[in-house]
C-alpha cells in the first residue's frame, strides 16, 4: 500500500523545516528547498533600470537592517540578494496578534548580470527600507585598429 501525503503535511514540514527522506522523495516533485527559494524570491519585488554607465538593482527591504541583508555574486554573474526578516519576540502577558499580514522569513532575489557588468565595481547603500545595488559597465571595448604589414621588395 502507498503511503499518500496530504498538502497540509507538506506546509507543516516546511515551517518546522523537518529534513527531506529522500526514499520518500518524488522525482516528479520540486524539494521543498527548492520551493522555499522560489516563495522568497517571488515575494521580493525589485526594479532593474539600466544607466548609461551602470545598472542599478532596487529592491524594497522595510524593516530590515542593513546588515542582515547579504548582497554576494555566484557564478561569476549571478547577482544575489537575500536575508531573513524576523519576526519581533515581544513575550508580554495577554498579548495576542489579531492579524499577521506582513511577510517572514527568508527573502532572496538572483539577477543574472550582463556581460558588460564589471564585477569589481558592485556597491550597495539601504536607505529607508530601500536597497539600492549598483553594478558599474565595463568600458566598450576600444575599436581595433587594421594591422598595417610592410611590404618588402626583394
Amino acid at each position: 500500500m502507498e503511503f499518500v501525503r496530504f498538502p497540509i503535511v507538506s506546509i507543516l514540514e516546511d515551517m518546522l523545516e523537518v529534513p527531506e527522506d529522500h526514499n520518500e522523495k518524488s522525482r516528479n516533485n520540486p524539494s521543498r528547498a527548492y520551493m522555499r527559494d522560489a516563495k522568497a524570491m517571488a515575494a521580493t519585488p525589485a526594479d532593474v533600470i539600466e544607466h548609461p554607465n551602470a545598472y542599478v538593482f532596487v529592491v524594497d527591504m522595510p524593516g530590515i537592517k542593513g546588515e542582515e541583508i547579504r548582497v554576494q555574486v555566484e557564478n561569476e554573474n549571478v547577482l544575489v540578494v537575500s536575508g531573513e526578516r524576523q519576526r519581533e519576540n515581544k513575550e508580554s502577558e495577554g498579548l495576542k496578534y489579531v492579524r499577521m499580514e506582513r511577510r517572514m522569513g527568508k527573502f532572496m532575489r538572483k539577477f543574472q548580470l550582463p556581460e558588460n557588468a564589471d564585477l569589481e565595481k558592485i556597491s550597495a547603500v539601504c536607505h529607508d527600507g530601500v536597497l539600492k545595488v549598483t553594478v558599474q559597465k565595463l568600458p566598450p571595448p576600444e575599436p581595433k585598429k587594421p594591422k598595417t604589414i610592410q611590404v618588402q621588395v626583394a
